[in-house]
């Protein structure tokens, strides 16, 4: 029984601040090891569960956070950015099913650091006329590869989104969202139990399903009128209002690389202070 792990950082223990997150500063630092505990105690319920083999894809920012000498040895981490599938590299290789670990709620919504892949340039996704997330806009590609998603773990505000998207899905809230940037958090010694109990749990629904391929239309709205005005001079990217743009693809998987070329253009267009 093969499983991935989708590990991004906002969503882990204790995290409610950008400096959390961000390499460099010492708060990241802690939140480091603070999100290998997390990452180990959803191994640890994994493998008591059945699985046999796990692969941990990094999906935070630079994509090089956990801490690969205090991961359990049973593992396998795929480290490191330009992966084709991103945050979800690794979900195309026969995995039973996939790990949301870490995940926050998306653009335009209360959570704590909640975004959707740009930190505040995006106020808002939209996949087939539905408010998406990063969780959303992932779960429609395992769908595509046919692997449901087991378990989500962040605060309130992700995990009841994630119940949207994957009705049944198992989750472990690590902390409850007060704002943005605070939140009411439980201690690593807590989380650990909750984590561990709920990837347990989540091995139930693995297995393989039928794939569910069809074509979407995607919707960015930007801070910002430049950003869609950068974005639009993509083939098969229409401007759809001031600061929208959306485009469609046959698939899901063409979706988030088109997605993932929207992201990348409008960060290299924001200028200083004024984005």
């Amino acid at each position: 029984m093969r499983i991935l792990i989708s590990a991004d950082m906002e969503g882990a223990t204790g995290v409610t601040w950008t400096d959390d997150v961000v390499p460099g500063t010492e708060p990241y630092q802690r939140f480091r090891r603070l999100f290998t505990g997390d990452t180990n105690a959803c191994l640890a319920g994994l493998f008591a569960a059945g699985a046999t083999d796990v692969l941990v894809n990094e999906a935070h920012s630079a994509q090089r956070n956990l801490l690969i000498e205090e991961l359990d040895p049973r593992a396998r981490l795929l480290t490191g950015r330009h992966k084709p599938l991103s945050m979800m590299q690794g979900v195309d290789s026969g995995v039973d099913g996939v790990v949301f670990l870490g995940y926050h709620a998306g653009a335009g919504e209360e959570g704590v650091l909640a975004h959707t892949y740009l930190e505040r340039s995006i106020t808002g996704v939209w996949l087939d006329g539905v408010r998406a997330s990063e969780g959303r806009l992932n779960a429609a590609l395992a769908a595509e590869h046919g692997v449901p998603v087991l378990l989500i773990t962040g605060d309130d505000r992700a995990c009841a989104d994630a119940a949207d998207y994957a009705p049944g899905v198992a989750v472990a809230v690590v902390k409850e969202s007060v704002s943005r940037y605070a939140a009411s958090c439980l201690p690593p010694a807590r989380t650990a139990e909750l984590v561990e109990q709920a990837a347990r749990r989540s091995m139930a629904r693995a297995g393989r399903a039928a794939p569910e391929v069809r074509a979407h239309w995607i919707e960015v709205e930007f801070d910002a009128a430049q950003l869609a005005a950068a974005t639009e001079i993509i083939p098969t990217v229409e401007r759809v209002d001031v600061r929208r743009v959306g485009f469609d693809a046959p698939d899901m998987t063409e979706a988030m690389k088109a997605f993932k070329i929207v992201t990348t253009i409008a960060a290299r267009a924001v200028e200083g202070i004024y984005g």
